[in-house]
């Protein structure tokens, strides 16, 4: 195997959780959030790393960051250990999570990212050029002397988005970062990655929610679920093996039979709505050719499966215990280590 940027062997996290058992008594457990996983990625990959809610993606991603140690196994990036040297780690890596700003509150852009600027010591024609590049890419010009705490989330997280990326990260972790985001954010946010990803080479691994954001970035996926590693490969083969499927919703202009089209099976109808579904990995296109021919339509819209129900269907209900990596499934029980 080529050596990999991101190297993960036999990974795990194990949390110690005490609960009241009585007056005097607590109870003490333990969480294996993160199972014995293992991966590598190469410099310069986009990877979608999806999986359920409390499936240990955003502990995974505190461990590459080195917020926290693992229990278990063996872990570097860039050759660095995260948990052993995580401030010469920091100046090698970018973060971004969702649900988290790393703007200062009550500070405008422009100030937060002065503070980056003296944080990671970054030569001022380099913050310059890379500031002005941000800004320019993510529409940011007219908020820089906006404070951050009157952003909306949207605009917030194109500004957290800049600011871990004003020191040149070779390494890019986001954390849902379209999560609430609308539509026109979204795009921005998707772009911005793409054109960052072609010219500067940057690693990036993507946690998320929305399958939207892997089919238009990453052409690897890895999915965990309870904290072990269950699929590692293409999104064509993740939908083949769940055998997911989109869902078109059809207005049309008057209530008819049900609609018959090539590619799609109907599921069922209210009034002029029908329900359609055709398998996620094929194209929606013919279909809604087809429809916009046959049928008096006056809107359409196309539903993507969500995360959940793909795996629900990979596994079929068995909670983890069987999986899949480098795009074959594997049997029931078996080890996924």
């Amino acid at each position: 195997m080529a050596e990999m940027f991101i190297e993960v062997d036999g990974l795990e996290k194990v949390f110690t959780i005490r609960k009241r058992a009585g007056l005097l008594r607590r109870e003490k457990r333990e969480v294996r959030a993160v199972d014995g996983i293992s991966f590598g990625i190469g410099e310069g990959e986009m990877v979608g790393y999806i999986g359920p809610n409390g499936a240990g993606k955003s502990t995974t991603i505190k461990m590459l960051t080195g917020i926290l140690t693992p229990s278990g196994g063996r872990l570097t990036v860039a050759g660095i250990d995260p948990s052993r040297d995580r401030a010469r780690l920091a100046h090698r890596i970018g973060v971004v999570f969702g649900q988290r700003t790393t703007l200062w509150w009550d500070l405008p852009l422009r100030d937060s990212y002065a503070l980056v600027h003296r944080m990671y010591r970054i030569p001022d024609a380099r913050f310059a050029e890379n500031l002005a590049r941000c800004v320019d890419l993510l529409d940011l010009g007219e908020l820089l002397d906006v404070p951050v705490r009157q952003l909306s989330l949207g605009q917030r997280m194109r500004g957290d988005i800049a600011a871990a990326l004003l020191h040149d990260p070779d390494v890019l972790y986001l954390d849902e970062p379209t999560i609430g985001l609308d539509v026109v954010s979204k795009a921005k946010v998707r772009e911005f990655l793409r054109e960052l990803n072609a010219t500067r080479g940057t690693t990036v691994l993507l946690t998320t929610h929305d399958l939207t954001d892997i089919e238009q970035l990453c052409s690897r996926v890895m999915v965990i679920d309870h904290g072990r590693l269950m699929y590692d490969g293409g999104l064509a083969g993740l939908h083949e093996a769940g055998e997911s499927e989109r869902s078109l919703v059809v207005d049309l202009a008057r209530e008819t039979a049900p609609i018959e089209v090539p590619g799609a099976r109907f599921v069922r109808a209210e009034g002029p709505r029908q329900w359609l579904a055709l398998p996620a990995s094929a194209s929606a296109a013919p279909v809604v050719a087809a429809v916009a021919a046959a049928y008096p339509l006056v809107d359409l819209s196309v539903r993507e499966p969500d995360i959940e129900s793909v795996i629900a269907k990979m596994y079929g209900g068995t909670g983890g215990t069987g999986g899949t990596t480098g795009g074959t499934p594997r049997a029931a029980g078996e080890s996924v280590r």
